[in-house]
C-alpha cells in the first residue's frame, strides 16, 4: 500500500509539474552542453508565421534567457539609470510579472559591444541567481523576493564580463573574472556564503599562436587584457564522479564540485579564451578564441594529464565565440565569421567547413549553438536562426529572419517553444501561428 501510495504521489508530481524538456534553467540548458531533449520544435519562421508573441525590452543586451514552467527570466541592463535587473516574464504571453534592479553608479569597464548584465540567469525551480558583475551576485526567489546577495568585489576589465552562473546540487559555481584576482567560485545556493574557491593562476604565455604579441599579453596585472577566459564551466560525470571542467587562459582544469580540490589539468590552449567546454564520450574539448587553439583530453584523469590524456591539439583554428556541440562523434561549431565547421570528436579531423548565411545583412555570429535531436540552431547577428542537420554530410535545412534585429544570445527551446532575444525584443517562436502579437 505504501508502495502505491508513493507511486501516486510521483506521478501526480509529474503531472502537475513542468516537464523537464520545457526547462531550460540556466545558459546553454540543463547540461550545460547546449542539448535538448525536444522533438517538437519549429524549423522555419518569419517576422510575422510561426510567432506566438514578441514584447520590447527596455535596452539592449547579449544574455541569453533562462526557462523555468511558466517564468522567463532575462537580465537586463538599463544603462542610461545605471540599473542592473533581472525580468520575469509570463511565457504564456510575454507579459512583465515582476523586475527587480540593483543600481550601480561607480565606472566598471567593459567593451562597446559587451554591455552590463551579459551573464545568464540559473535557476533551479525555486530560487533565480544572477551575477551582475561589479554590482554583485544575486538570488530571489520566483515572487522576485531578495534571498541573498553578495559583493566579490569590482570587475576591472577591459572587455567587461560575461560568464554565467551554473547550478549543481546545492552548489552554485561561478567564474568571477576576468581581470584581476579573477576566481572560479562554489557557493551555497542557499546563502550565497562561499564554500570553496580556486584563485586563478598566472601563467607564462610563451610563444603566442592566436594573432596576438607578447607585449599586449599582460592580461590580469592590469595590460591590454589579450589573457582572459570568458567560459562558463560545465559539469560532467566521468570515472564514476562528477567534474566541473573550466577552460582557462591555456589551461583545461577540472575540480570537486563539492570542495573544489583540483582533480586534474591539461596545457595547450592559447591564453584568450571565449568558449565554454564541450563533452562527450568522455572526451572533453576546449577551444581558444581569435585563431586560437583547440585541445581534447580524456577526463576522468588524476593531476597533469598533458601528455597522457590529451587526444589532439589544432593550432590557429577558427573556432569562434559562441561554443558549438557534439553529436554522434562530431563536433559542431561556428566561427566569429559565420563558417560552419565540422570535425570527427576523436581525432580533430575536419569533415566539412561551409558558410552558414541567412537573409540578413550581418552573418557574424557571437551566439552558442544549440542541438536538438539531429537539428543545430544558431543566430547571427542579424537575429537570423540557422537550422543545420547534425550530420557529417553539409545540410542546411533554414534560415529564419525576424527582420534584421542585433542578437548576440543563444536560442532557448521550451516545451515546443523557441524563445529569442534580440537587442530590441524578446521573441516567442511556436509552431502553426499565423500572426504575431504586438
Amino acid at each position: 500500500m505504501k508502495s502505491r501510495a508513493l507511486i501516486a504521489v510521483l506521478l501526480s508530481l509529474f503531472t502537475t509539474s513542468p516537464l523537464l524538456a520545457a526547462n531550460w534553467p540556466m545558459w546553454r540548458g540543463a547540461d550545460g552542453l547546449g542539448t535538448s531533449t525536444e522533438k517538437n520544435l519549429p524549423v522555419r519562421w518569419s517576422v510575422t508565421e510561426n510567432v506566438r508573441w514578441k514584447i520590447e525590452l527596455p535596452d539592449r543586451g547579449n544574455s541569453t534567457p533562462a526557462v523555468w514552467g511558466d517564468k522567463i527570466f532575462v537580465t537586463q541592463a538599463i544603462e542610461k539609470q545605471n540599473e542592473r535587473t533581472l525580468m520575469c516574464f509570463d511565457r504564456r504571453n510575454g507579459k512583465l510579472l515582476w523586475q527587480k534592479s540593483t543600481s550601480y553608479e561607480a565606472k566598471e569597464k567593459t567593451h562597446s559591444t559587451n554591455p552590463y548584465c551579459s551573464a545568464s540567469p540559473s535557476t533551479d525551480g525555486e530560487r533565480v541567481i544572477v551575477c551582475h558583475g561589479s554590482a554583485g551576485v544575486f538570488c530571489y526567489d520566483f515572487e522576485g523576493k531578495e534571498l541573498w546577495k553578495r559583493d566579490l568585489g569590482k570587475q576591472d576589465y577591459d572587455w567587461g564580463s560575461g560568464s554565467s552562473p551554473v547550478l549543481h546540487g546545492d552548489v552554485c559555481i561561478l567564474y568571477y573574472g576576468p581581470g584581476k584576482d579573477s576566481k572560479l567560485l562554489g557557493l551555497d545556493k542557499k546563502t550565497g556564503k562561499t564554500i570553496w574557491e580556486y584563485a586563478e593562476q598566472d601563467i607564462d604565455v610563451g610563444k603566442r599562436t592566436d594573432g596576438f604579441s607578447s607585449s599586449d599579453a599582460m592580461g590580469k596585472n592590469g595590460g591590454r587584457g589579450m589573457v582572459c577566459t570568458y567560459s562558463t564551466p560545465i559539469v560532467v560525470k566521468a570515472a564514476g564522479r562528477d567534474e566541473v571542467i573550466m577552460s582557462f587562459p591555456r589551461y583545461v582544469r577540472a575540480f570537486d564540485p563539492k570542495t573544489g580540490k583540483e582533480l586534474w589539468s591539461c596545457d595547450g590552449l592559447n591564453p584568450l579564451v571565449y568558449t565554454s567546454p564541450l563533452y562527450a564520450d568522455g572526451i572533453v574539448v576546449a577551444m581558444g578564441g581569435f585563431f586560437g587553439t583547440s585541445i581534447a583530453v580524456k577526463a576522468g584523469g588524476s593531476g597533469d594529464v598533458t601528455a597522457t590524456h590529451r587526444l589532439w591539439q589544432q593550432v590557429r583554428t577558427k573556432a569562434g565565440i559562441g561554443s558549438g556541440v557534439i553529436h554522434e562523434g562530431h563536433i559542431y561549431f561556428l566561427s566569429a565569421d559565420g563558417i560552419a565547421e565540422c570535425q570527427e570528436l576523436k581525432t580533430g579531423k575536419r569533415v566539412w567547413n561551409e558558410r552558414a548565411k541567412g537573409p540578413g545583412p550581418k552573418g557574424d555570429s557571437w551566439s552558442s549553438m544549440v542541438l536538438a535531436g539531429d537539428r543545430i540552431y544558431i543566430l547571427n547577428q542579424s537575429g537570423d536562426c540557422i537550422v543545420l542537420r547534425a550530420s557529417p554530410k553539409f545540410e542546411l535545412l533554414a534560415a529564419n529572419s525576424i527582420g534584421n534585429e542585433m542578437s548576440n544570445s543563444s536560442i532557448v527551446p521550451s516545451n515546443g517553444e523557441i524563445f529569442i532575444r534580440t537587442h530590441k525584443h524578446l521573441w516567442c517562436i511556436a509552431e502553426g501561428v499565423k500572426s504575431a502579437s504586438r
